[in-house]
């Protein structure tokens, strides 16, 4: 079976990676490094703990688990790779770890990545599992562990139509620690063993105090005016975003809009979508001041998602406008910033946090510009409200935090057998 898979990865790979290295504006290169995708890899010395996060999400998510690592195991050198340049972009920002490109799923490149780096420890964020990299990965004796696992009901059904593959991949993984009991149920579902698995929450929750400076220049510069941020925002939701901003224009004349796409690649676009809709809109990275007169204010820039939602006073987390496509992306920031949230109908890539914040009066559904537009006027109406809903989601982050203590239990078997 893995030998068809990776006929069909031989295949498919030049469509692959010309998406992967097609250079776009505001969206860094790989540049010289793109060797590394084939296993052409410098050598790490000390056997280093590896730790997977496929981009930009995936590696902000990790950085707690990695600061617990570096003060359990100081001597012990880190290992992050990713497969993009803007998930690079992120892991070349952490203190002390050292990072490499995550090698294409062909056996060859897997090889030759081993000999390069010779883990004592492979640790898998979230659910990126490639056939190759699990099969040599476990042959080479490496322990492979997948922390902050998640399985939602859609990728279940995926990996149930390829069952055989499925076990073939999954007999190499030593652990996965699940962000929750349904991802643990699904695994299990699916075949994998109930000793392999654990389910001890989502890192996510394990967001550090946040400086309360955080977006304050922002939010001195609009100073009393209403504002929301249309949060990581995907082609298709533009368009919903700014015509809920209209609508909102119409009673509160003076409304700001942050908007931050998702992909640094759609920065110009966007911005042209704006002023397409005749609205005035204002770039952070021209780094002038807030104008009076600036209607949208675009985030153009990577890894600063804490600051913009922390200047705005309602977040609408975007991915969740588009059918099943995305699935949504972290509640958890907001809801540790005390900020009232608002999501589209497709959430399932957060289905347990989304349902346990809806029950907590911290996060409402909205299925339109229309409703959009009506539950953020309706904050904007009644600040009260807005602080109880804040409040509340802050309580749900609280109330779950310790993922990455328990996480780092489970891995110390590993490691303590590793030196």
């Amino acid at each position: 079976m893995r030998w068809l898979y990776t006929l069909l990865l031989t295949l498919a790979a030049p469509f692959l990676l010309v998406g992967l290295y097609r250079k776009r504006p505001g969206k860094p290169a790989v540049g010289e490094r793109w060797q590394e995708h084939f296993g052409r890899t410098p050598n790490i010395e000390g056997a280093p703990i590896w730790l997977h996060a496929v981009s930009v999400g995936e590696v902000l998510a990790a950085k707690p688990v990695i600061s617990a690592l570096q003060q359990a195991y100081p001597d012990v050198p880190i290992l992050i790779t990713t497969t993009t340049a803007t998930g690079a972009e992120q892991a070349m920002r952490i203190k002390g770890v050292n990072h490499r490109y995550m090698p294409v799923d062909f056996p060859f490149a897997i090889r030759g990545f081993l000999r390069a780096v010779s883990p004592r420890l492979c640790v898998i964020m979230e659910t990126e599992l490639w056939p190759n990299t699990l099969h040599h990965v476990g042959r080479a004796g490496v322990p492979i562990t997948i922390i902050n696992a998640r399985l939602s009901e859609k990728a279940c059904h995926h990996y149930q139509k390829i069952a055989p593959l499925f076990r073939a991949m999954s007999q190499h993984i030593d652990l996965i620690l699940c962000q929750h009991t349904t991802d643990k149920a699904r695994f299990a579902a699916l075949g994998v063993p109930a000793e392999k698995l654990s389910a001890v929450g989502s890192v996510k929750f394990d967001i550090k105090a946040v400086n309360p400076d955080l977006g304050a220049a922002l939010r001195d510069a609009r100073g009393e005016r209403p504002c929301w941020i249309a949060a990581s925002t995907h082609a298709g939701e533009d368009a919903i975003m700014l015509a809920a901003h209209s609508i909102l224009l119409r009673d509160y004349p003076d409304a700001l809009l942050i908007m931050v796409p998702r992909h640094p690649e759609r920065f110009d676009d966007v911005s042209q979508q704006v002023a397409a809709q005749g609205l005035s809109i204002q770039r952070h990275t021209q780094g002038e001041t807030l104008a009076t007169s600036t209607q949208v204010y675009l985030g153009d820039t990577m890894g600063e998602m804490m600051m913009y939602l922390a200047s705005a006073d309602v977040v609408v987390m975007a991915g969740s406008f588009l059918g099943a496509k995305v699935g949504g992306h972290n509640l958890l920031e907001p809801a540790a910033l005390s900020k009232p949230l608002l999501t589209g109908p497709s959430y399932y890539n957060f289905q347990v946090i989304g349902d346990a914040l809806i029950d907590a009066g911290a996060l409402q559904v909205c299925n339109d510009s229309q409703d959009l537009a009506a539950k953020i006027g309706a904050f904007f109406n009644a600040p009260p409200l807005a602080a109880q809903a804040g409040k509340a989601g802050l309580a749900v982050v609280e109330e779950n935090r310790g993922a990455v203590e328990r996480t780092l239990q489970a891995l110390t078997p590993w490691l303590r057998h590793s030196h």
